[in-house]
């Protein structure tokens, strides 16, 4: 694979100083020269990796030569040249003029040929967004020298190129002569003449088409002199440079370049988003000098693309990965560089595969990349994935498709084993971007990341577009004396080769023939099983463009030879020489396994693991590496992207855990098998020498000796500090002398005394810890101290002040005593906090009285804040100096903080158990009580396995009150602490007590119940059983067993113990228990059954078993009960159950059976009796039966004296509340008042209120009853009736009310309704009326007589008429009228005949009214008469 050597980090030193300008060299141009073109795509003969190196390399060597040697290259010159020099070059000689005039006319041919081809070129395939091949320099100058900004630019349409100083655009009119601008074949340049100091800047080149914009930096700093230097002294070359460096700003120490916030290892998923950071703190910061910040990947400089960003604040620079993907694995570095100096931090990003959408199928093949592009040709190639899915890969598909599409195209039917694939068949001038998709038996993979685009063209066409034009022409104009002629059939190619051989395809390379005519040429490819000279057209029906051509469907194992034909439109020309017999078969073989896998510790979750290259590896892509945890059988990945070298750091591992490792070797042909095991290894930080400790202070100072203190090192290096050593000088008038050992032998104390020193002499002190690992860099000299006795009365300062038990809202501050207690003892001590950005004046005291211990709780702490601390200790003279200030602490609970936890085992052991999962190899747990270490083990036992540490107590008593604490050495300060008071410690030793001799806890006692079928259970309920828990049955302290009668059980997991009975009798009259145990734990409960206990539990079991044989037939569920409906009606229902069709059900009252119409269905098994308008002669004894053929149930209600009372109660209460309101009705007699019940019972005593008073009945005010309705009757009301009615009906409980108003308009209108019915009864009464004695009809013979009467009232006495046929009638002597009496009236016919025969009415009247009363006479002739007048008649 071709990589850009342009993006290859800088090789410059790290701190790289000043160089002396000699005086040897003053008058020599010092050059910085840039190559004005370097091409990105390489025409390469072959594939190979190490090909593609040597031909860029011996490439970029040739265009550098001929460049150099027409004398055209660009260069910044520090040092004038001298008169002469530019006089020289002023004048042309007659050599150089020809050749600029050969330059001029191949530069006008060079753009007409390029015209012509655009013409012939879809362009909008062609077209690529600006990019930088060389990007400008950064440049740091003198005053007063002139200085080149060059880049060259690649991009199609020609991109345009804009400078800007500090993101200003530079304006050439605005600053005559001082701006120059160029650009020329590709090269662009900005020139600033005569560089003054505030020209430094940043400045940016800006290019820009219609594909996009891309900008590039670079820093200009102007070096100004200070002080007494001559600046002419420089130019001149006179200067010897001081160690320092000289900023923009004057003379300066070197730049200090840190980072804060730093992007630790990060693991990624494909797909994801992955962002990378660091915050940079500059010293000194100089605001107008910006840092160049660069990121690389692997040693390569990363460019902004889709996939990367970039970005720089100011302060923090950050990289993001927009879409994650295995290519960007790798180890990341971030560069800042200000100047000359530059600091580097680097951190790998691991990115795992996508989880797949098959499972099983392999991950995404990945680095596809496009090679050896031609017209209608290219070479894909790709990298194999490190995960196959756990089956072996079969092979790769290569997809294509077109640029500014979104179709796929598929280019190989059957998958690929090898990592290159030639893919033909494409359109020229058209661009493509690939993918590679692996496929096992389980399926198919993601799909790789997409290829950068390639244009299917000739290497020289493409190489002219990408520099539109490229460098100037350098070579020589060839002139010949005729041109080509056209029409001239080909000659036959040359250097016929096969560039690869695998067993799918073979891929052949040749060059054009020189003779071949003015149009261009197309070729045909032919084969020949090697020994014959059987020749086949391969391509038979359409030539190919390209000097390459893949060859398929070829024998694997066979033997071919090849040879090409060039074409035109004159013809097919003569064959090339054929190439030597070629065998179909892989050429590059899979790589043998790597060897020599050694792992070695690193950090405590990274471990280093080198390998051996594999003997015989060619084209090695690099390497997978797995790991595995000792004994779990399950391999993962540690890279996804194949590493070069033989070194790698696997990240991610767990601490304390072993791992093996194995490594496979990677080349296009596949993957190697996995090398042998390693050996197993422990995940641990490896040791490194500590750090250096700081703030040295003296803690006493007598005539000959000092005692120093001093502060641990941050970083112990991965295991216990093993002591200090400490050094002295002298320091006599400002200058130190040399060091000198103080001990010989490590202290491990951080106080030491300094014996034999010369009294009020100076002396300065350095100390250096050492580990395992050796002895630490020594610490920076303290400041001087002079050897005197301290003759102060206060006391020293404490020292060994540290802070532990770190947490969101406390801590706890340790120190120790003063070693100088000044004239008296000290009697205390105060504690000063303050937090850490506050100014001393902050400083306030935690304690107002001082403390006797020398330890402190802080509490009250705000999370997230910084604090400091320090402790002065006190005497009767006074309070002394402070301790020197602990570091910050941020108050804060860190992720994974444990406590000490307190325990009591199953043997009643107490104990105090902290745990830590941040050990390193040599942590220790240290314990201590009341802050001070623990020497005494006769109370104590203390016992530590991994991380994990226990403090058990002998026996726990007074002795032990205090504050327990413990500390993990050699970690961030893991620590906690336990406080065991009167009242924690008789908690903890009842509950040891309940440990040691333990107890079955019980949810509930022994207890008994009756089951359905009357059998009898017995049972009790614990907590909690192990699956070892056993019981003991005891009846009158003789165990019994499991057998006929007794059917026991015990169920751990519910802990319910049980015993059931089938019944009881007798003989089981006693005391039951049940004894259980479990492990240690042990409990029993017993139950007494003797006399009424006893006899009613045998009772109640009989009684359930009797009722339970019952409900096997028909039953009764609810027995036989009565309720009131609705309507007022009893209903008698009971509830049956197990019913079948052929059951009946018989009711009977008083034993006489109720007939029934219907039969029951018993819906919803309920059964009914309805009894309608209930009274006392439906009181009695109620009974229902219930039988079939499996046996019968009967359920019996009596509703008599009591039983009946309740009942006519309710239904008395129901017909109550039926009751309608009052209503007032108007009669002829008076006024009725009334309302309506469902219907009335005698039961249901009536009562009426008036005004408040109970009513007295009497002839005139009258109650009663008239079928449902209930009325109060006032006969001839007068004024005093009226008032406020309330009728009562009270239902034996309650007394129910009905209210009505007479009075007021009421009265009135009821009132004159009842005058004017007593007026009509009285019309009604006295009125004219036939009372009776006429009938209907009258049927009587000829010639009888009809005699009819009839009564008639009426007061006046009525006129009487008669009327016959509607017409008026009078008594003659045929017919007699009478009216006898006032009252009497008769009608009589001495003798009918046919002509009587009619209708004839009565009419009575008097003042009061009319009546007509009817009577119809039917006169009948006999039959013999009726004959006999017939006869006469005739």
């Amino acid at each position: 694979m071709i990589e850009d050597q342009s993006y290859k980090m800088s090789p410059k030193a790290k701190r790289a100083k000043q160089n002396l300008i000699s005086e040897d060299k003053e008058n020599e141009a010092m050059d910085y020269s840039v190559p004005i073109f370097t091409g990105r795509e390489v025409n390469i003969s072959g594939v190979t990796d190490t090909e593609e190196e040597r031909i860029k390399e011996s490439a970029a060597y040739v265009a550098k030569r001929n460049l150099f040697a027409t004398g055209e290259g660009v260069s910044v010159s520090k040092v004038a040249k001298s008169t002469s020099e530019e006089e020289h070059h002023e004048k042309k000689s007659r050599k150089v003029a020809i050749r600029e005039s050969a330059e001029r006319v191949a530069m006008k041919k060079t753009l007409e040929e390029t015209q012509a081809f655009h013409k012939k070129l879809n362009q909008d395939k062609l077209l690529h967004a600006p990019e930088f091949i060389i990007e400008p320099r950064s440049h740091t100058i003198w005053e007063k020298e002139n200085v080149v900004f060059r880049c060259s630019v690649a991009g199609w349409p020609a991109p345009r190129v804009t400078w800007y100083k500090n993101n200003v655009p530079i304006d050439v009119q605005a600053h005559p002569g001082k701006y120059i601008i160029e650009s020329r074949y590709g090269l662009h340049s900005l020139e600033i003449t005569t560089c003054e100091f505030d020209d430094t800047a940043q400045y940016r080149a800006s290019a820009m088409n219609v594909k996009g914009e891309v900008s590039v930096y670079a820093s200009l700093v102007v070096k100004r002199y200070k002080g007494e230097i001559d600046a002419s002294l420089l130019h001149a070359g006179n200067l010897s440079m001081s160690p320092f460096a000289i900023t923009p700003y004057g003379y300066a120490s070197r730049f200090e370049i840190s980072f804060v916030d730093k992007f630790d290892v990060a693991f990624g998923r494909e797909g994801e988003t992955m962002s990378l950071g660091c915050t940079v703190v500059i010293n000194p910061d100089i605001k107008r000098f910006k840092p160049d910040i660069e990121w690389y990947r692997n040693g390569v400089l990363i460019t902004p693309s889709k996939w990367v960003q970039m970005q720089w604040s100011g302060e923090r620079a950050s990289l993001t990965l927009t879409h994650a993907n295995k290519e960007d694995e790798g180890l990341y570095t971030l560069r800042v560089a200000m100047g000359e100096y530059y600091e580097e931090y680097s951190g790998y990003v691991f990115v795992r595969d996508a989880d797949a959408e098959i499972p099983g199928a392999p991950g995404a093949p990945l680095d596809v990349q496009c090679l050896d592009a031609n017209k209608d040709y290219v070479i894909v190639s790709w990298k194999q994935p490190a995960v196959d899915g756990g089956n072996p890969i079969l092979g790769y598909f290569i997809d294509r498709c077109e640029v500014g599409t979104a179709h796929w195209t598929q280019c190989n039917e059957n998958p690929v084993k090898f990592a290159r694939f030639p893919v033909t068949g494409l359109i020229e001038g058209r661009s493509y971007i690939f993918r590679v998709r692996a496929v096992n038996k389980a399926g198919v993979s993601l799909p790789s990341r997409v290829s950068e685009p390639v244009a299917a063209l000739d290497p020289a066409d493409r190489a002219r577009l990408r520099s539109h034009p490229s460098a100037p022409w350098t070579g020589q104009i060839i002139v010949t004396e005729e041109e080509p002629a056209e029409g001239v059939v080909p000659g036959p190619p040359t250097d016929l080769q096969v560039i690869e051989a695998t067993k799918n395809y073979v891929v052949l390379s040749w060059k054009p023939p020189g003779q071949r005519g003015h149009e261009g040429i197309m070729y045909f490819v032919e084969k020949c099983v090697a020994g014959t000279e059987d020749w086949q057209r391969v391509n038979t029906e359409i030539p190919v463009k390209s000097p390459r051509f893949a060859v398929f469907d070829l024998s694997e194992g066979k033997s071919y030879c090849f040879r090409v034909r060039c074409c035109n439109s004159a013809g097919i020309g003569e064959p090339s020489e054929a190439t030597e017999a070629t065998v179909v078969d892989d050429k590059l073989d899979i790589p043998k396994a790597p060897g020599r896998i050694m792992p070695t510790r690193n950090t405590d979750t990274s471990v280093v693991v080198t390998w051996t290259e594999p003997p015989d590896a060619k084209e090695l892509v690099g390497y997978y590496i797995e790991s595995s945890v000792e004994g779990s059988g399950r391999w993962e990945p540690c890279n996804n992207n194949p590493v070069k070298g033989t070194r790698f750091i696997c990240h991610g591992l767990s601490n304390g855990e072993k791992y093996i490792f194995r490594v496979r070797a990677v080349n296009a042909a596949g993957l190697s098998v996995f090398s042998q095991d390693s050996e197993p290894i422990e995940v641990k930080a490896a040791i490194a020498a500590p750090s250096q400790p700081y703030d040295i202070m003296v803690l006493e100072s007598v005539r000959d000796s000092m005692v120093l203190g001093w502060k641990q090192p941050k970083v112990t290096g991965g295991t216990e500090i093993t002591g200090y050593y400490v050094n002295y000088r002298e320091v006599v008038d400002g200058v130190p002398g040399k060091w000198k050992e103080a001990n010989i032998k490590a202290v491990t104390e951080r106080a030491y005394r300094i014996e034999n020193l010369k009294e009020n002499m100076v002396y300065q002190f350095q100390v250096a810890a050492s580990n395992l690992a050796g002895v630490g860099t020594p610490s920076q000299p303290s400041k001087p101290f002079k050897c005197e006795e301290w003759t102060i009365a206060v006391p020293g300062p404490p020292h060994d002040v540290k802070c532990t038990e770190v947490r969101k809202d406390s801590l706890v501050l340790l120190w120790k005593e003063p070693v100088y207690t000044g004239r008296s003892p000290i009697v205390g001590y105060y504690v000063d906090m303050k937090e850490t950005e506050a100014k001393e004046e902050c400083w306030r005291s935690v304690n107002k009285k001082p403390l006797q211990k020398k330890y402190l709780k802080i509490d009250g702490l705000t999370q997230g804040a910084s604090y400091v601390f320090r402790v002065r200790a006190t005497n009767q003279a006074g309070v002394g100096k402070p301790s020197d200030v602990t570091d910050a602490v941020l108050a804060e609970t860190r992720p994974g903080t444990k406590e000490i936890v307190v325990d009591v085992d199953d043997n009643g052991v107490i104990s105090l158990n902290f745990e830590c999962d941040q050990m390193s190899p040599d942590s220790k747990f240290v314990w201590s009580k009341n802050y001070e270490p623990i020497e005494d083990d006769s109370r104590l036992n203390i016992d530590t396995k991994g991380g994990k540490s226990k403090a058990s107590f002998k026996d726990l008593g007074e002795d032990d009150l205090g504050i327990y604490s413990c500390i993990v050495t050699d970690t961030d300060g893991v620590s906690s602490s336990y406080t065991i008071d009167e009242e924690e410690m008789k908690r903890l030793l009842a509950l040891s007590h309940e440990r040691q001799f333990p107890t079955v806890p019980l949810t509930s006692e022994l207890a008994v119940e009756i089951l359905e079928k009357g059998e009898v259970r017995f049972w009790l309920q614990a907590e909690k059983l192990s699956g070892n828990a056993k019981a003991n049955f005891v009846f009158n302290d003789k165990e019994i067993f499991n057998g006929e009668k007794y059917k026991m059980k015990v169920d751990q997991k519910t802990g319910l113990i049980e015993m059931i009975m089938d019944k009881l009798e007798d003989k089981d009259e006693g005391t039951y228990t049940f004894q259980l145990q479990d492990g240690k734990a042990t409990n029993q409960s017993s139950l007494v059954l003797i006399g009424d206990v006893f006899k009613k539990l045998r009772d109640e079991a009989d009684f359930q078993r009797k009722d339970w044989q019952r409900k096997q037939g028909p039953h009764f569920v609810d027995k036989l009960g009565w309720e009131v409906t609705d309507e007022c009606n009893v209903m008698l229902k009971c509830k049956v159950a197990n019913i079948k069709k052929e059951t009946h059900i018989v009711w009977y009252k008083d034993d006489r059976e109720i007939m029934v119409d219907e039969e029951h269905d018993f819906k919803d098994g309920v059964c009914t009796l309805l009894i309608s308008e209930f009274s006392k002669k439906d009181a009695g004894t109620y009974e229902v039966i219930l039988k079939d053929d499996r046996g019968k149930d009967s359920s019996e209600l009596k509703l008599k004296d009591t039983a009946f009372a309740d009942l006519m109660n309710e239904v008395c209460r129901r017909i109550a509340l039926s009751a309608t309101d009052l209503k007032i009705q108007s009669t002829a007699e008076g006024i009725r008042l009334y309302s309506y019940v469902t219907y009335y019972v005698e039961d249901l005593r009536v009562g009426w209120v008036h005004n408040d008073t109970q009513i007295k009945f009497t002839d005139r005010v009258k109650t009663g009853v008239t079928g449902e309705q209930i009325w109060l009757q006032i006969n001839e009301p007068t004024p005093q009736d009226k008032g406020k009615y309330i009728m009562e009906l009270f239902d034996g409980n309650t007394a129910h009310k009905k209210t009505i108003d007479l009075s007021g308009q009421a009265f009135d209108e009821a009132f004159a309704e009842f005058q004017r019915l007593k007026q009509a009864a009285i019309a009604e009464k006295n009125r004219a009326r036939v009372l009776g004695g006429l009938p209907d009809v009258v049927t009587i013979q000829e010639g009888k007589a009809l005699n009819l009467s009839c009564t008639v009232w009426g007061d006046p006495t009525p006129e009487v008429s008669w009327l016959k046929n509607e017409k008026s009638f009078v008594s003659d002597d045929n017919c007699i009228l009478r009216f006898e009496s006032g009252k009497n009236v008769s009608f009589s016919i001495s003798t009918v005949s046919t002509h009587d025969s009619g209708k004839y009415s009565i009419v009575v009247k008097n003042k009061y009214g009319t009546e007509t009363s009817d009577v119809t006479v039917s006169v009948y002739i006999p039959e013999e008469e009726r004959e006999s007048e017939q006869e006469k008649q005739k």
